[in-house]
């Protein structure tokens, strides 16, 4: 089911799978059109950041440039888990999944399925939460389902999501970190490692 839903993956196709936060939506992170159909089916304003999810510190290498000490630090102690961090991005990465923007959301589910899919697809997963933009984040297969049935092109089913929040997002600013989204990872936490 995995290597089927990989597969789909690779091939720009929509596969919705369980993270250990929310349901995400996914695709090809680095096809600029497979994203751009993500946006469609989501119905998620064009001026939305998407983040890539990874399953490795080469892949983050891969699609982000000038990574600080401070930067390392945090993804060392948290990655894999429910952070997303911001860093810039490196032009292998689409501007569609940035909203322009030269910095990109990154992050490295501990989900044993998220985890084992971006693996097995070998490459970045463009993948925001299972719900149509604006809505609460997916939880439910079933509610999911009934939302994108027919637009997206593999569901995988993981039961209900360990924690159910979406992801931490946190972003260095002046050597400091500043959270832009509150998760199950505090500043405190994070300040903490620092």
């Amino acid at each position: 089911m995995l290597e089927k839903a990989a597969e789909l993956i690779k091939q720009g196709k929509i596969v919705v799978f369980p993270t250990e936060t929310v349901y995400g939506i996914g695709t090809n992170g680095l096809d600029k059109q497979a994203v751009e159909r993500l946006y469609e089916v989501k119905q998620r304003p064009l001026n939305k950041p998407i983040s890539l999810l990874v399953s490795n510190m080469e892949m983050v290498n891969e699609i982000a440039r000038d990574i600080t000490d401070i930067e390392y630090k945090i993804m060392e102690k948290f990655f894999p888990g429910p952070l997303t961090i911001i860093l810039k991005k490196k032009d292998i990465v689409p501007d569609i999944v940035t909203a322009g923007r030269d910095t990109v959301g990154v992050r490295m589910p501990s989900g044993e399925i998220a985890k084992k899919l971006v693996e097995t697809a070998g490459t970045p997963i463009a993948a925001p939460s299972a719900n149509i933009s604006g809505e609460p984040s997916g939880t439910n297969i079933q509610q999911i389902k009934k939302n994108f049935g027919g637009k997206a092109d593999f569901f995988i089913d993981g039961g209900i999501n360990e924690i159910g929040l979406a992801s931490t997002i946190v972003k260095v600013i002046d050597e400091k970190p500043v959270i832009l989204r509150q998760g199950s990872i505090t500043l405190e936490q994070i300040n903490k490692i620092l």
